[in-house]
């Protein structure tokens, strides 16, 4: 079994939880309230901001040209194809671009951007790629998931979203990172192995509670 094989059988309690979600639930049938969407798609947009960071650190770090141009597109991919669907939904709210960057983070989110700038400032090249990795894979997971019934019509209210993290172009972005990930885990350690698995537990639970984040439009207490 490959390295990142294992992490996600580890990690199917939470990823499981996820297909279960009522935010998730609520995407997929396009009953999802246009304010808990718009609320999801502004913290997500901030997120992104964070993702392609981390990305950026990956380009730095690689040891080869190729894993660094790679890593390189994929700070364009995030900020050029995911920020467009977002600010293409912000068009449809009348928000700026400018005014999507100003939304606070919420707790929660915060935090996930805090975990994943400490794995990729003070960990390797696999923490790196592994922090990020729940990402780019639950997104694929529930895309699909979401899709298994064929596209959605042109009515759904957020069929543009469900395409793109269904489609197989957003696959190989986790066929590619997974790939990375088990080539590293070769050669690394036990405690680097640690290190990695507690990263990518920790960025799946992130990743729930970002749908449940967004779900109960969560905001600071004080």
């Amino acid at each position: 079994m490959s390295f990142t094989k294992h992490m996600r059988k580890l990690a199917k309690p939470i990823w499981d939880a996820q297909l279960k979600h009522p935010f998730v639930v609520a995407l997929g049938k396009g009953t999802l309230p246009q304010r808990k969407f718009r609320y999801y798609i502004l913290q997500d947009a901030r997120y992104l901001e964070e993702l392609a960071r981390v990305f950026a650190m990956g380009a730095q770090r690689a040891q080869d040209p190729q894993t660094a141009l790679r890593f390189a597109k994929l700070v364009e991919e995030t900020i050029v194809v995911e920020r467009g669907l977002h600010e293409t939904y912000g068009k449809q709210w009348k928000l700026t671009a400018s005014a999507m960057r100003n939304t606070p983070l919420a707790p929660t989110n915060y935090a996930y951007c805090r975990h994943m700038r400490s794995v990729a400032q003070t960990g390797t090249l696999a923490e790196l790629t592994v922090v990020a990795l729940p990402c780019a894979w639950i997104y694929c997971v529930v895309g699909q998931h979401l899709l298994r019934k064929g596209k959605p019509s042109a009515r759904h209210p957020y069929k543009d979203w469900l395409v793109l993290y269904g489609s197989p172009e957003f696959a190989e972005v986790t066929q590619w990172m997974r790939a990375l990930i088990d080539k590293e885990a070769k050669r690394a350690g036990t405690v680097e192995k640690e290190r990695m698995i507690d990263a990518f537990l920790t960025s799946s639970r992130y990743e729930w509670m970002f749908w449940d984040m967004a779900w109960r439009e969560e905001q600071w207490p004080v």
